[in-house]
């Protein structure tokens, strides 16, 4: 009975970071809408979906409840996290938005619970091995969408021909094949059986993201790859590793020097301009609204609210409705003001940190596991929106590896419940426990 239960708490959580990741059911009830096909603004939330979620919420507060002691431990280490909620909660006070403030304020609390429930219930460890089968389970059904229900899996409209598998559109894929990559690639650094397994997840994941057709994500994933060999000299004695940090850094701010200098031509050679399709010429005037309100921002999700919202100035000042700033800390400003962005930099900083003692700790593939996800998250706030966004996988792998690093590598297989490796979905997924 008890491996009943612990086997279905497993497929709950794995069910659940699926959902979380954004898929496949908001494209699916979309009917395979795609850019171009429906109007900006369009509904993009379902009864459905807000039903799910809402079951997820409070399921996970039940889970939560069960193990309290545990859960008020990990949730204090990190007060920078609450207070960043708990602003966003209170926004509504001053919101130009306060119903829709409200209700997604609510929703970001219980994504934030389920962050909290990830690491109060999971070694880190296990938490990657959690992600494993998730990526798995999205890798098939993408595959499944593009080949056997091309309507949904690959776009139509402008994006025509830009697979997307079970997301509704190609950069949200590619967003979400990054982290594949990373997680298919830690799996393959330390697996001592199938070893091909992961490598054919990690190449799949960058296939798939090239027929994405997502410059920024591909990027991304270059780069964070070939950051990895960079990170393993954090964990180097410090008369070694100072040198090569300071190498690296030289090396890297010639090689900015470089791209700065060339970047009209590399951009164009991606088939991007200086503009980053448009962004870049609508932040000024979004800078013009921040303005007007520095301190506090109009409210969590209180400005990109349609054309009777603030977000109508950007939108005619730039002859184009975009969903969003396609910058995290812009959109942050924009929600919380100054306040909430000098609160996130603090937590971020302090995470960050963390992080790295956690490299230098923790000598197996999972060590990279923080400093890369903070450094993927770093990157795709840069020209997209994924910070501190309710129901949304991002943050809630935030949250769980900020609240994760304050217990140490060696505590944890004591602190959070231990089961037998063998127990992750039977001895048959053995290939999958050696990370």
């Amino acid at each position: 009975m008890k491996k009943i239960l612990v086997l279905a708490e497993q497929v709950f959580t794995i069910v659940s970071l699926v959902l979380y990741s954004g898929g496949p059911l908001t494209v699916i009830l979309s009917g395979g809408s795609s850019e171009g096909d429906v109007t900006p603004g369009g509904p993009t939330e379902f009864p459905l979906i807000q039903i799910l979620f809402f079951l997820n919420y409070l399921l996970t507060f039940i889970l939560l409840v069960m193990r309290w002691k545990k859960v008020i431990y990990v949730f204090s280490k990190d007060k920078f996290i609450w207070l960043l909620v708990g602003i966003a909660v209170a926004s509504v006070f001053w919101s130009f938005t306060p119903t829709m403030t409200r209700t997604r304020g609510i929703a970001l609390v219980g994504t934030s619970l389920f962050g909290l429930y990830l690491a109060s219930r999971y070694s880190i460890r296990e938490q990657l091995k959690l992600l494993v089968w998730t990526f798995g389970i999205v890798l098939a059904l993408s595959l499944i969408f593009a080949v056997a229900l091309p309507k949904y899996g690959i776009m139509g409209g402008i994006h025509a021909g830009a697979w997307r598998g079970i997301y509704v559109h190609k950069n949200v894929f590619g967003k979400i094949m990054v982290l594949s990559s990373l997680i298919f690639l830690l799996l393959a650094m330390e697996a001592k059986r199938k070893r091909w397994l992961s490598w054919f997840g990690l190449a799949l994941s960058i296939c798939l993201l090239l027929l994405s057709k997502s410059t920024t994500s591909l990027i991304n994933v270059v780069t964070l790859l070939t950051l990895v060999p960079i990170y393993q000299t954090f964990r180097w004695r410090y008369h070694l590793m100072i040198p090569a940090v300071i190498a690296i850094i030289t090396i890297g701010g010639s090689l900015s020097l470089w791209l700065s200098s060339n970047a009209a031509n590399l951009l164009n050679a991606l088939g991007k301009d200086t503009t980053l399709t448009g962004r870049a010429d609508m932040w000024p005037y979004m800078m013009d609204m921040i303005w007007k309100q520095p301190w506090l921002g109009y409210g969590y999700n209180g400005f990109w609210q349609g054309w009777d919202s603030p977000a109508a100035y950007v939108w005619r000042a730039a002859r184009w409705s975009p969903p969003n700033s396609h910058n995290g800390l812009l959109d942050l400003w924009l929600d919380l003001g100054l306040l909430g962005v000098l609160v996130f930099l603090v937590g971020f900083a302090t995470t960050l940190a963390n992080g790295l003692a956690w490299l230098r700790l923790n000598k197996s593939s999972e060590g990279f596991w923080p400093l890369l996800y903070l450094t993927y998250l770093f990157q795709a706030n840069l020209s997209e929106s994924s910070l501190m966004i309710r129901n949304d996988i991002f943050w809630v792998l935030y949250v769980a590896v900020a609240l994760s690093l304050y217990i140490l590598p060696k505590q944890q297989a004591k602190f959070l419940t231990r089961r037998p490796d063998k127990q992750l979905f039977g001895s048959k997924m053995s290939d999958l426990n050696a990370l």
